[in-house]
């Protein structure tokens, strides 16, 4: 559904990424550090609420086979209250589980909300009612005399294209604070020939897709569907930033280097030019595009292409993940940890969390992402944060690979009140970065020189699959000094790049108790090099 999307792996293939997964998850888990006894477990604890098969973490003994069996693919999930979730699955049911707060939950209970919906990809709970994006339509499910079961199902929007390919997936919604609805559509892959109906082609472009593939949407509150932005492949994930801005995932294929986040803007493009198939409709917000260079350096391209905006942040392939997915906001202020505020994405093949940090430079999103959580059950597709602080965690790997010993299922992530030390936030400075700890820093370690190591590179735009890092740079740390609280070091470098990825890794810093960092690499997309 969402892991690579369309792009078709042999076992071989498969078997190969997998073993490069395992690889790298080894090393964002910080099983390469001589002598770091410490666990991401020890922080975040995972709870199986319900999966398809046992997980292997002895923290899950606890773990409950969902009854008679309901395949609990999860594709969409909506905390209610403080004792039930919503979860929408594959087969097109919404479900209602209770229980699923306790720990060990081995008394869960399911009742069937919602059927006959067509691949929901999204649930959201809003007022009295739930709202899912089915492949054609924005929906809304009521339950009018509250029985449990929803008797009104409203069609809230539609107007997008359906042509039958399988990749024309629909993501959503997500509630902006304005009251508006956002959805997310798969471009359709390989489209051509002139059998397919309902499509658009663009007569300078010769581009043809379904109508609005590959754009993000808004549905206003009086329903009005209303295109914002596009150029997207699989934009699998949406979720608000604690400015109210909203962002999108995307996942690494033709036209997209790797994974990235993007903001939601106006008239903004992304990657995938097929996407301009619909640029002449009446709406689009996006015009005068004639020609889309290809083969070029990242940075050259957004020189030669006007509306090219660049993502927030991009997720180094297989070092930080294969298969970006969910985007939730961090709103607990405390009670999952030290990272209130910053956004937390899915990652599918990994079976994996990633953190994100973001900062404005020339007015525009930039920032760094961090490895969070490792080992989950499965492909990890949908995120919701509970009254608590935890965090549910909706998990599906059908179709492609992924990690972890089950199929689908229900996770919850759970802070054990434990600080990691970690790199809180990374920030561009004109000369370097400034990192943030999560705790006081040893002085002597984060000052030299060789706890670090820092390069840059930087991407390929161009219409095949994903690219290699190119025009890579080591970079050399000119000094290293650590603020009085020691919370605070700032690096300073020369050979900044914009529009690069700067790779960090700080293994040698230790904190005042002489611990290393739970997870010493950072990736920051620096777009603009503050003045």
């Amino acid at each position: 559904m969402v892991s690579d999307i369309g792009r078709k792996q042999t076992p071989v293939r498969g078997l190969l990424r997998l073993a490069t997964a395992v690889a790298c998850m080894a090393l964002v888990a910080g099983l390469d550090r001589k002598g770091a006894a410490a666990d991401e477990g020890d922080y975040y604890r995972l709870i199986s609420v319900a999966t398809s098969e046992a997980p292997t973490d002895s923290r899950s003994k606890n773990w409950r086979p969902a009854p008679n069996g309901l395949a609990l693919e999860v594709s969409g999930l909506a905390v209610v209250d403080d004792q039930r979730v919503a979860v929408a699955i594959r087969k097109g049911e919404v479900w209602f589980l209770d229980g699923v707060y306790d720990d060990p939950p081995l008394d869960v209970t399911y009742q069937r909300f919602a059927s006959a919906l067509h691949e929901p990809l999204g649930l959201l709970h809003h007022q009295d009612a739930f709202y899912t994006v089915q492949r054609s339509e924005l929906t809304r499910l009521r339950d009018t005399d509250r029985d449990g079961v929803a008797d009104e199902y409203r069609t809230v929007a539609k107007g997008w294209g359906l042509t039958g390919h399988y990749h024309e997936y629909a993501y959503g919604p997500k509630l902006d604070r304005e009251g508006n609805f956002w959805l997310t559509l798969n471009i359709g892959l390989g489209l051509k020939g002139p059998q397919l109906t309902r499509t658009i082609r663009d007569a300078t472009l010769g581009y043809r897709q379904g109508r609005w593939r590959g754009w993000g949407m808004k549905v206003t509150p009086d329903g009005e569907l209303v295109p914002v932005c596009a150029g997207m492949r699989s934009p699998s994930g949406i979720g608000m930033n604690a400015e109210g801005d909203m962002f999108y995932t995307d996942q690494q294929g033709n036209w997209v280097a790797t994974n990235s986040l993007h903001h939601l803007q106006e008239g903004a493009f992304f990657h995938h030019a097929e996407a301009l198939a619909s640029m002449s409709l009446p709406g689009s917000t996006i015009h005068g595009v004639e020609t889309v260079p290809g083969g070029l350096p990242y940075p050259e391209a957004l020189a030669r292409f006007p509306q090219l905006r660049p993502p927030a942040v991009w997720f180094p392939y297989e070092k930080a993940g294969q298969s970006a997915t969910d985007i939730m906001l961090d709103s607990s202020q405390g009670r999952f940890g030290p990272f209130a505020g910053q956004l937390f994405v899915g990652e599918f093949t990994q079976a994996s969390m990633h953190r994100v940090f973001l900062e404005k430079v020339g007015g525009q999103y930039q920032g760094a992402c961090f490895p969070f959580r490792s080992r989950f059950a499965s492909a990890v597709l949908r995120l919701a944060q509970a009254p608590d602080g935890s965090v549910f965690v909706g998990l599906t790997n059908r179709g492609w690979s992924s990690l972890g010993t089950a199929a689908y299922g229900l996770q919850r992530l759970v802070w054990t009140g434990k600080t990691p030390f970690e790199i809180l936030e990374m920030r561009a400075r004109s000369d370097g970065f400034e990192l943030v700890f999560t705790k006081p820093v040893d002085v002597a370690s984060a000052e030299a020189a060789g706890s670090y190591a820092l390069a840059s590179h930087t991407y390929l735009y161009h219409s095949v699959y994903g690219s290699d890092e190119i025009q890579k740079r080591t970079l050399t740390i000119d000094e290293a000094s650590v603020s009085a609280d020691g919370l605070r070091v700032r690096l300073r470098t020369h050979g900044l790049r914009p529009l690069f990825v700067h790779e960090l890794l700080a293994a040698g810093v230790r904190s005042r108790d002489g611990e290393p960092l739970l997870h010493p690499r950072a990736w920051y997309t620096l777009n603009q090099i503050p003045q």
